[in-house]
């Protein structure tokens, strides 16, 4: 039987509370007999692509709309893509299931337009999660307003993602980017839980890491045209400190990780994950890597070594990730690597 978030329970377990302990303690995330990641919105959508074990394409077709200029009046659009990311996080264990939006795309009405096409209740949602404050990650959530309606939902945020910050190139005119309206959101009917500690969601099931550790010595964050408002001044800002990734245990196989851009560091937020549950094995990996353009390109082998260290048995970079990138974890990764596309379901199940 499904819990229904409606129900007071399911709100209350749905809810963000403290992990246990300080985080040099393992946190005990119980294992899950599923998860389902299906990719709302990514920077890429393949038509053609097909399905394999565990890995669910939509069906070719999806999206139909008005077209008067075809005979009747109608064609297949397909789904959106765009630079952002949003995903829906669904475990179950037993006969319960629930589900967790992480992270909402960049224009008001990609992701909400996908849901409609892939035929998603949003109505089933227990709550949402950002990765982080950029605006390619957080334009959503009109657009999921729109299908709710002002339904209360918690939102699990970390206290920096309202920063104020630009892009200053070296030479050019420096470039605000859109900032996230907390009153907006809660006026929205969304409940703003701020946190910078690792979270426990939907009865334990999920971790959210807060803050990673940056333990690698080559995963070195944004370079210096990246910018914070402190108050008083413009002043880099390297970390993108409110970065943090979404964690699930599957039982028999390990941690699924699933994470927005992964300022943090890939690896590191790998590392951290399992420094966190005190688990070993991570078995998946899906999400944005950050590892595209001229300051990041240099990262790419010791990313892939130590990604190839780890030997998950899927791996699917995505958004920010990049084509050199892409093509050097498909090369030294080919059983593992998939690629990514707006729509895919990857479902992972119990190996015990």
């Amino acid at each position: 039987m499904c819990v229904e978030p409606g129900d007071a329970a399911a709100r209350e377990a749905a809810a963000p509370r403290p992990a246990e302990g300080p985080a040099v303690d393992p946190i005990t995330v119980p294992p899950v007999d599923e998860v389902a990641v299906t990719t709302l919105i990514d920077n890429t959508f393949d038509a053609l692509l097909g399905s394999r074990d565990g890995v669910e394409r939509p069906p070719l077709g999806i999206g139909s709309v008005e077209a008067p200029l075809f005979e009747g009046g109608r064609t297949s659009a397909g789904l959106r893509a765009e630079h952002g990311f949003s995903a829906l996080v669904t475990v179950r264990r037993g006969d319960t299931t629930s589900t967790l939006l992480f992270d909402t795309g960049s224009s008001p009405d990609g992701m909400a337009t996908n849901v409609e096409r892939l035929g998603i209740d949003v109505g089933d949602l227990h709550g949402v999660v950002l990765s982080h404050g950029h605006f390619d990650h957080s334009g959503g959530f009109s657009g999921l307003a729109r299908l709710r309606g002002r339904r209360g939902l918690p939102l699990t945020v970390h206290p920096n993602v309202w920063s104020r910050r630009r892009i200053a190139p070296p030479g050019a005119n420096p470039v605000e980017l859109p900032t996230l309206s907390a009153g907006a959101l809660r006026r929205e009917g969304f409940d703003v839980i701020e946190r910078r500690e690792p979270s426990l969601l939907v009865d334990g099931a999920i971790l959210i890491t807060g803050e990673v550790d940056r333990v690698t010595e080559f995963e070195r964050g944004m370079p210096p045209p990246h910018q914070a408002w402190d108050g008083s001044a413009w002043r880099h800002d390297p970390t993108v400190i409110d970065d943090q990734a979404l964690v699930v245990n599957v039982r028999g196989r390990g941690l699924v990780l699933v994470t927005g851009c992964g300022h943090a560091g890939i690896v590191n937020i790998a590392r951290h994950a399992m420094r966190l549950t005190g688990i070993d094995r991570v078995d998946a990996l899906i999400g944005g890597f950050h590892l595209s353009g001229a300051a990041f390109e240099p990262i790419i082998p010791p990313t892939v070594e130590a990604l190839t260290a780890l030997a998950p048995s899927l791996l699917v970079p995505g958004h920010c990730t990049g084509w050199r990138a892409q093509q050097a974890l498909a090369g030294t990764l080919p059983d593992a690597w998939v690629q990514s596309s707006s729509g895919t379901t990857y479902r992972l199940r119990s190996a015990a």
